[in-house]
């Protein structure tokens, strides 16, 4: 396994699937005795917490709830 020139590596998928690395997942990188180690990252949020941060603030109907609700039950 290389190392690309922007310092990219790619990892096993069998490794991906017993450590839970997803797409996304944050990582830390730590050494220990000259030995490099990757671990998922504490602060890793849900997949759909993430959906919810990207879609927060987006809505741009220009209408309050009441219409919303009224248009949705008519």
């Amino acid at each position: 396994m290389r190392i690309t020139s922007k310092g990219q590596v790619t990892i096993p998928v069998e490794i991906r699937k017993k450590a839970g690395l997803r797409p996304n997942t944050e990582v830390t990188f730590t050494m220990h005795r000259g030995v490099v180690i990757l671990k998922k990252a504490a602060t890793t949020r849900s997949r759909g917490d993430r959906l919810i941060e990207s879609m927060r603030g987006r809505a741009t109907a220009g209408m309050s709830t009441d219409q919303i609700l009224a248009l949705t039950r008519r």
